[in-house]
């Protein structure tokens, strides 16, 4: 007790930014594993750490989006099968793959950049339901590349898969934030396991355990929140704003 006592004491700046990211993210239908990775990016956590405990968050989180989704029935299990073909391997594989810290923060400046872009730029989303069906090799092309780097980074892969989607009118934006929210799901475990296995998997099991209740708590009050006070577009802006921040810290430290 005194230990968890001690760790809420050293990190509760930590904590109190994932539990509103939960909420942030949550209400939009996704898992925040960037937001959740910029924030430990900037502490003194190993990689190996940092991608585990990214990854644990957002299963938490997106659980609860995937039950709510499926009772809403918004999966449409031919389209969202096929993007998780070789997601899901890949995802391990990129897990599973030794990697250097110096390696890790140049991938994931460079992610956090691309996604803090995507999210600036991608400010327009489908309104119609004339929907676009992608060929299986395209959209199992595309969950495979999304899987594999979100696995070496510890991401879910949401926040280049759902401006992609939207970009190509896959369908109609909540079924988009409901497949989101699987792939996310089905990514960070299958990445988490691949991490798992790797001889240099190392986690900090108090802080850990703390930001797992927090991000749960956040979460569930997300998740019944349903865009009441967060419209997408000004979570994608404000969310730019911080992942382009640290990306950029992250890339001046480790390639200059």
């Amino acid at each position: 007790m005194n230990i968890l006592i001690e760790t809420v004491f050293l990190n509760w700046h930590i904590i109190l930014l994932f539990f509103f990211i939960a909420i942030l993210y949550s209400s939009v239908g996704f898992g925040g594993g960037s937001s959740y990775l910029a924030v430990l990016a900037l502490t003194s956590l190993l990689f190996t750490q940092i991608r585990a405990t990214a990854l644990l968050c957002n299963i938490i989180v997106v659980t609860g989006n995937v039950y709510i989704y499926m009772r809403q029935k918004q999966y449409q299990w031919k389209k969202v099968i096929p993007l998780t073909l070789f997601s899901i391997p890949l995802a391990f594989l990129g897990g599973y793959l030794r990697i250097s810290q110096t390696f890790f923060f140049i991938l994931l400046g460079f992610t956090l950049l691309f996604a803090a872009i995507t999210m600036w730029i991608s400010n327009k989303t489908i309104s119609n339901n004339k929907t676009i069906n992608l060929s299986l090799t395209k959209n199992a092309g595309y969950g495979g590349i999304i899987g594999f780097i979100s696995g070496m980074v510890g991401i879910g892969g949401g926040i280049f898969l759902a401006p992609l989607l939207h970009l190509t009118n896959w369908d109609t934006p909540k079924r988009i934030a409901a497949t989101a929210s699987f792939f996310i799901l089905v990514n960070s475990i299958s990445g988490l396991i691949g991490q798992y296995t790797n001889p240099e998997f190392s986690i900090d099991k108090n802080l850990t355990l703390l930001l797992l209740a927090t991000v749960f708590i956040g979460g569930q009050i997300g998740s019944r929140m349903s865009n009441k006070f967060f419209t997408p577009i000004q979570l994608k802006k404000a969310t730019a704003i911080l992942i382009a921040f640290v990306s950029i810290r992250i890339l001046i430290k480790y390639l200059f």
